[in-house]
């Protein structure tokens, strides 16, 4: 099994509000290939199925993004999810 802890690193220093990585720079950046399953769009779509737990979905939301893969089938859009704001004192 894949660490994709890489990934979640690099996406973390991103500025930008989307961003697409071909699968080559994603085995690039987490340094191993990517399994047969990552050709799906199921098995990148960080918002389908939250409560079906993968390390490659947990790692991009936990970077702030949320990944889906292109229809191109080799490469992975990721989109910066809203932060939510937190409230400062407990002050509504």
């Amino acid at each position: 099994m894949n660490d994709y802890g890489p990934l979640r690193d690099y996406l973390k220093r991103q500025t930008l509000t989307e961003l697409v990585l071909s699968f080559e720079e994603i085995e690039a950046i987490i340094d191993a290939p990517l399994p047969r399953a990552a050709q799906r769009a199921s098995w990148w779509d960080s918002l389908r199925s939250p409560q079906e737990r993968m390390p490659q979905r947990e790692a991009c939301l936990e970077a702030g993004y949320a990944a889906m893969r292109q229809a191109d089938g080799s490469s992975v859009k990721f989109k910066r999810l809203p932060q939510r704001r937190s409230r400062a004192g407990g002050n509504p």
